[in-house]
């Protein structure tokens, strides 16, 4: 009988650990992958939309598909980026729900009370930095004007030869007439 047990643990035991071993590690990754999607959107509060944020955003109903605080915090969040021309108040609408959003995967993460509120809302932004993108802002709507400038020149050209090509034509006309 000893025997049989012996057998039976030789082969229960690896197999055994394996799944436990099969199971910690699919948990770990699962964490590694809320805690990138955490990061990210961590991180790029300070920008708005960045190509990575986008991505975060974009995997959220897979990764934490099992926390349904999660996805109802990304789901009131996406349903505010839904609206066209957005005024002063929805957009801090938005940004409040970005902010829920980031305290719910907090609380995922296991961070209730060690990330607050507070930290979520107040990411450091060194001065220089805040002055490179406000003049990167503005050295962009100067060269959009500048196109537009541009553009408008061109446009009024194309209109100008339009109104002057007739005459042109009607003039080599009265030409070949007084041949």
């Amino acid at each position: 009988m000893n025997e049989y047990l012996s057998l039976v643990a030789l082969i229960i035991i690896p197999i055994v650990a394996v799944v436990i071993a099969q199971w910690l590690q699919n948990r770990s990754e699962k964490r590694k992958d809320k805690m990138q999607i955490f990061k990210t959107l961590m991180t790029s509060r300070i920008y708005g939309w960045t190509p990575d944020s986008v991505n975060a955003l974009n995997v959220i109903d897979i990764v934490f598909s099992d926390d349904k605080d999660v996805r109802a915090a990304w789901k009131d969040l996406n349903d505010k980026y839904h609206v066209t021309n957005p005024d002063q108040q929805h957009l801090k609408k938005i940004e409040n729900a970005q902010y829920k959003l980031l305290e719910a995967i907090a609380n995922s993460l296991g961070y209730k009370d060690k990330i607050t509120w507070e930290d979520i809302q107040n990411p450091y932004m060194p001065d220089g930095m805040v002055k490179q993108i406000e003049q990167n802002k503005n050295m962009q709507q100067m060269y959009f004007n500048a196109l537009d400038g541009v553009n408008k020149m061109v446009q009024n050209q194309k209109q100008s030869s339009k109104e002057t090509e007739p005459n042109q034509s009607d003039d080599k006309a009265s030409d070949s007439n007084a041949e």
